[in-house]
């Protein structure tokens, strides 16, 4: 099989804002406790955290985590998980049917993300709670002024505010799932009061209003519009869900899932216009995909765990290596639509539906997944172009034409190089591929970063590393071939 990837150094589509390359912690399961958080650990610091997974999330190059949640911050009370942690109660925590010790809070998690290297991205409840408590967070997180959250914050020993600059206004309020969950219209109400208030406090954040929780939802579309008409002149980012699975087995159809990626994008881009057409508003809303991820095999445990755990087990989901596929796509799909999105969050970062796992009192391990979001990460730094491709192409089980190659190209010109992250989805042939970088004059090739396995269902685990990439050797004429069914990242230098 043959395809050519053909790019011009003008035809760009827009500078990566860095922070698509985000995480996502939830108190859920064991994300936060055995996950970021275990005292008990001989791996662990001063303050209870794993350097291990500190390691890792630095290794991942992470520059912004979403915390406390998800479904979790719809029935929270920020003030739990602050002060001395003897005082802090222990509650039922609704979400996720476990108990929540408010052993880490805003204090710790925040003193986490420096370590880690990573900013925070903060949610309010806008479940049980709404505009007063979302004021008095902000104002403990980020006020300079002599008051009473302010000084509460200097009473827990943290002089100097958080400076948390992203917040997202609650947590997919659509879903009949969510705590108090919302009509349109009573969220868009609700968000646009919070809006305002946490401006008030703190002109310089910016904020994210919940879109629908996926594609699928009835809603979707007049959702969206709804949120919008309220919000629209108080909010930078709408926000988007996605979850891909294959139960079915259907591998091919799996990994034409990145074109349902796109097409939610950019379908919620043009939401986002036809708002700002219609407010006559000369301020662009992006979007913020701040959850994403493959998650199906254990989806819903919490119905049938055990009740009232503390840090129970839930959605490990054990990933293999057609998951690193459609992760690896995934990625690409955010880099080739970062004209509109922003900001990007894979859920979970630990344990959860994630990249690292660990093992209490044990070590930490890479899944598949991690290999795919490491070198999105690190490389695909500088300005998307857009490239034109050639080539076979298959049917999805929707009728869609699905082109076996799927590629995104990022200009790096303060390194001096262009990268090409091209995934095969072709189950059974080899693809010779021809690329073509117009304006790039003496860039060659230098690197092919591969990730392959000949059996799909290869799984990483805590003693084995069966998927880990490797470098491939450059063929003299930079012949380049991309073998079936593998992710590959191709570096040009300068």
């Amino acid at each position: 099989m043959k395809a050519k990837l053909s790019v011009n150094k003008n035809n760009i589509i827009d500078k990566i804002d860095r922070r698509i390359y985000g995480s996502f912690i939830e108190h859920l399961g064991r994300a936060v406790y055995e996950g970021i958080y275990e005292p008990t650990n001989e791996n662990s610091d001063d303050m209870g955290f794993r350097r291990d997974v500190i390691e890792l999330t630095r290794e991942l190059n992470v520059p912004v985590v979403r915390y406390p949640g998800g479904n979790f911050v719809s029935g929270y009370n920020w003030e739990d998980g602050i002060g001395p942690k003897s005082e802090r109660p222990r509650k039922l925590d609704l979400a996720w049917l476990s108990v929540e010790t408010n052993e880490v809070g805003i204090d710790e998690f925040q003193e986490w993300a420096k370590r880690a290297g990573t900013d925070v991205m903060m949610a309010v409840n806008l479940g049980t709670r709404g505009p007063d408590e979302a004021r008095s967070l902000i104002e403990y997180c980020n006020s300079t002024t002599d008051t009473y959250y302010a000084n509460l914050r200097r009473k827990h020993g943290f002089d100097k505010p958080f400076g948390i600059k992203l917040w997202c206004l609650g947590n997919e309020m659509d879903g009949d799932w969510q705590i108090c969950h919302k009509t349109a219209e009573e969220y868009g109400r609700t968000a646009t009061e919070t809006a305002k208030v946490l401006k008030w406090v703190d002109p310089s954040i910016e904020l994210v209003a919940c879109g629908s929780s996926d594609a699928g939802m009835p809603t979707f579309g007049s959702w969206e519009r709804t949120v919008l008409d309220h919000t629209y002149d108080y909010v930078d980012y709408l926000s988007l869900h996605c979850y891909f699975g294959n139960r079915e087995g259907d591998t091919a159809n799996f990994l034409a899932r990145v074109e349902q990626m796109d097409k939610f994008i950019k379908t919620t881009a043009d939401i986002c216009d036809e708002v700002k057409a219609k407010k006559n508003s000369q301020k662009t809303v992006n979007l913020s995909f701040d959850e994403w991820n493959v998650w199906y095999r254990t989806k819903d445990e919490e119905k049938t765990a055990e009740r009232w755990q503390t840090a129970p087990h839930l959605l490990e989901e054990k990933y293999n290596f057609e998951d690193a596929l459609l992760v690896g796509g995934m990625l690409m799909s955010l880099q080739n639509n970062c004209d509109r999105v922003k900001i990007g969050c894979i859920a979970q970062l630990v344990n959860v539906i994630a990249p690292i796992m660990t093992e209490k009192n044990g070590d930490a391990w890479k899944q598949t997944i991690f290999y795919p979001y490491m070198y999105a990460s690190l490389y695909g730094n500088g300005e998307t172009l857009k490239a034109s491709l050639e080539g076979g192409s298959y049917k999805s089980k929707e009728g869609w034409d699905v082109p076996y190659l799927y590629s995104s190209v990022v200009n790096n010109e303060e390194r001096g190089e262009v990268i090409v992250f091209a995934l095969n989805r072709s189950l059974f042939d080899d693809m010779e591929l021809d690329v073509s970088l117009n304006g790039f004059e003496g860039y060659a090739l230098s690197k092919h970063i591969e990730l392959y396995s000949d059996d799909l269902n290869t799984q990483n685990d805590k003693d084995n590393e069966n998927i880990s990439p490797i470098e491939r050797e450059i063929e003299s004429g930079e012949k380049i071939t991309l073998k079936k069914h593998s992710w590959n990242m191709l570096v040009y230098k300068k």
